[in-house]
């Protein structure tokens, strides 16, 4: 196990290492962000065909990991092109001087994320490295079911708040319906979910330490780069947010407050 996991490892710090050389020659470091869910489609593919023989848990993962970081490349993608680098490395920029942040940035984003890559990946480790049979079981359905709602949310929450933010009339307002009448993030909260399903999908497979990176996933969304970033940033830009909180779940999706 420990050897794969290396070999994965050697694979996407070469390419991490090759998006970084290319963000120096275009200035622009936000494309390591589009290469975060495809990051995950590399080392699932090198994973399933790298661990022996193919089952059907083998290859409903390799299915479910490829809708999902593709999907999340493409979007990000286009949600980014066109407009230059994020607010967030060009505070960086700044902050650490130009001169230096060309190596800085390998450090303080691409090694980190390709480090953060691998530690979440662990759940697709211990699914493709089974000893138990690759029959479905009852759990891999209930994770079936959580990757569904999971996925759900975050494509249907992406959606929206696009078409949303498309309509000029909406400038400065809060998104309230939909997804977003439920929770606050449910692109954050379907994300997490998805990664929770791949946890259910490593116990289901005999694998339980390596869920460990779904709490690192659901940590790293909650209390890190996702919501903590988003509402502080949604508090201070738009007065309208405050009722928001007040009525609508922050994480989980409930009802909203009358």
């Amino acid at each position: 196990m420990m050897i794969l996991f290396l070999q994965a490892s050697l694979l996407i710090w070469m390419l991490v290492t090759f998006i970084w050389i290319w963000s120096i020659f275009i200035k622009n470091v936000s494309i390591i962000d589009i290469f975060w869910g495809f990051g995950f489609v590399v080392v699932n593919t090198f994973y399933v065909f790298m661990s022996g023989e193919l089952n059907a848990r083998k290859i409903l993962i390799l299915v479910f990991v490829t809708i999902w970081g593709m999907r999340l490349s493409v979007y990000l993608f286009f949600r980014n092109i066109g407009k230059g680098e994020d607010f967030r490395y060009q505070e960086f920029r700044h902050n650490y001087g130009a001169a230096r942040y060309w190596w800085f940035s390998y450090f303080q984003t691409f090694l980190l994320q390709g480090f953060l890559i691998m530690i979440v990946s662990l759940p697709l480790l211990g699914i493709n490295l089974s000893n138990r049979s690759g029959n479905l079981s009852a759990f891999d359905y209930f994770g079936i079911l959580v990757w569904i709602i999971g996925f759900t949310f975050e494509v249907g929450g992406d959606f929206q708040l696009s078409r949303f933010k498309k309509n000029a009339k909406n400038n400065g307002k809060v998104l309230n319906t939909g997804f977003w009448k439920y929770t606050r993030h449910p692109n954050y909260f379907g994300d997490s979910a998805v990664w929770w399903a791949y946890a259910i999908f490593s116990i289901a497979a005999g694998n339980y330490w390596q869920i460990i990176g779904s709490v690192v996933m659901t940590l790293l969304i909650i209390k890190v780069s996702g919501v903590a970033l988003l509402e502080k940033t949604l508090q201070n830009s738009k007065p309208q947010y405050h009722d928001y909180i007040k009525n609508t779940s922050s994480f989980l999706p409930w009802f909203p407050k009358k």
